[in-house]
């Protein structure tokens, strides 16, 4: 039988899909479903990783039903996941010993600020191309095993497994059997070594985690084990696995060094592919691993995050209130020629990269009597392009050469608004493909080519297809001014946070 579909499982942070893909690359059906955000304290955010299991499998069985295409009809199954969320289980009952801790998870800001005292910050980011940050797994993992009562004993025996989501998943799929992940969301943990790409005894160490409860570390395209015939009727192979933003790189066809997207979701996520070469950061970017084909060696990337993109059009709408839907800013943002003077630093959250500042807050700057909800409007959608702008820059200079052109994906780049005016902020062409789908096929990709149902990767870029090319239409000194003002609205609205606030009252 030829077997020429693949079950893609996308699980998000606050929602999970399942996508039939077929050879054509084309997304035959969708299935998908929320799940619980947990909030027990302030700054700690998790999930209930059973639930998300039970979830997954349902619209899995789902897709197949409305796809009438059958288990045994499928070359494979790709995986792709919510980074940095951490899970422990018990081995044998494979149940979850507390809810997973989600990368949102702040908890561990204490614990990252005493290793920083400590000197170790170079030493971590040597290893691992990351910042110390709660952000990532290691710190989460450790606070389980110091926290819930006998965890660590229990790891030590070889009782409790862990892993990310793509493991956890994995786990479930084969009825226990195989414990593995990928080395794209190995290289998120803090705890693997990004030249040997194998779990790193210093690291270790370092956050006190026994080797004997992480899973093997595997390549992003090959297959991996086979999921138990009881779930789905008959065994299919698992063949891909990838982290969501290396996955959206790979759907994307950013093979080649240089090559670079950056995909508007919540907040943005810019990866720039370095080849194998590991490029170490001189402006607090994160260096990742990208992926590992089967036979091939490991492909990296440089990282940028910008925290709030789509988020801060739901501002607009939530907070302000001055849009009834998502969609209505481009109509809104649309009805002046300009922003006024009006400059917004969507810093809601902080200044992800490249500055690191927890401290810095949102401002709206440049406010006089003639200022409408359109000005502000457009300055919120300049502010999330403006921010793509300092990554790329960032990056440039790490690289030592100039990306010229950005592939975009995620569902704030269907506002064609938006896109030219990243454009126009960035000087190169904008290209936006067909299919915005990027991660879940980037997933399916990684399957598809460790199963044959595409032979190379000359072939997965020829299923790609753009929508649009958007072409910068200011000048260069008109660029260099917006960027002047930008970035004096950046030095506006650092060191902004509660705490001084309340000093200043």
């Amino acid at each position: 039988m030829s077997r020429r579909h693949i079950l893609a499982l996308d699980e998000g942070t606050s929602s999970l899909r399942s996508v039939v893909v077929n050879a054509d690359g084309g997304i035959v059906c969708a299935a998908q479903r929320e799940f619980g955000q947990h909030f027990p304290q302030p700054g700690w955010v998790e999930h209930d990783a059973s639930e998300i299991w039970s979830a997954q499998l349902a619209t899995a069985q789902q897709v197949m039903r409305e796809s009438g295409v059958a288990a045994g009809e499928f070359a494979g199954i790709g995986i792709t996941n919510q980074r940095e969320t951490i899970v422990v289980w018990d081995r044998k009952s494979g149940q979850p010993i507390c809810n997973a801790l989600v990368w949102q998870d702040r908890r561990t800001a204490g614990d990252m600020t005493r290793l920083r005292e400590r000197g170790v910050e170079d030493e971590v980011s040597q290893r691992t191309g990351l910042l110390l940050d709660p952000y990532f797994s290691a710190s989460k993992l450790a606070w389980i095993l110091r926290t819930v009562p006998g965890a660590a004993d229990r790891a030590r025996r070889g009782e409790l497994a862990a892993g990310t989501i793509d493991t956890w998943l994995i786990w479930n799929l084969t009825g226990g059997r195989v414990h593995v992940t990928d080395v794209s969301n190995a290289s998120r943990t803090m705890l693997m070594d990004l030249r040997t790409l194998e779990w790193d005894e210093w690291l270790l160490k370092l956050f006190e985690i026994p080797r004997e409860m992480l899973p093997q570390i595997v390549d992003s395209s090959g297959v991996c084990g086979e999921t138990d015939r009881e779930i789905f009727g008959a065994s299919i192979p698992i063949a891909g696995i990838g982290g969501d933003q290396q996955c959206a790189l790979f759907g994307q066809s950013c093979v080649r060094p240089g090559m670079a997207k950056t995909t508007f979701g919540t907040g943005c996520f810019l990866l720039a592919n370095t080849g194998t070469e590991v490029v170490r950061s001189r402006s607090r970017l994160l260096t990742t691993v990208a992926w590992r084909l089967r036979g091939s060696p490991a492909v990296y990337a440089l990282e940028g995050s910008v925290f709030m993109g789509g988020a801060s059009i739901q501002w607009l709408r939530d907070g302000l209130g001055i849009i009834r839907s998502a969609a209505d800013v481009n109509v809104l943002a649309g009805s002046v020629a300009d922003t006024a003077g009006v400059v917004v630093v969507p810093a809601f959250t902080g200044l992800g990269a490249p500055h690191w500042d927890a401290s810095a807050r949102g401002a709206i700057l440049g406010l006089t009597r003639g200022t409408t909800a359109a000005h502000i409007a457009r300055a919120t959608l300049e502010g999330i392009a403006m921010q793509v702008v300092e990554v790329l820059d960032a990056m440039n200079v790490d690289r030592g050469t100039t990306i010229d052109v950005m592939r975009v994906d995620g569902g704030a780049c269907a506002s064609d608004l938006l896109m030219q005016m990243q454009a126009d902020a960035l000087g190169i062409p904008i290209e936006r493909p067909s299919v915005l789908e990027s991660t879940v096929l980037g997933a399916a990709h990684f399957a598809g080519l460790a199963t044959g149902v595409w032979k190379s990767l000359a072939d997965l870029e020829g299923l790609r297809s753009v929508d649009r090319l958007f072409v910068a239409t200011t000048t260069q000194p008109r660029r260099a001014t917006k960027l002047k003002q930008w970035r004096k609205a950046i030095d506006k609205s650092r060191g902004c946070d509660e705490n001084s606030w309340e000093e200043i009252t």
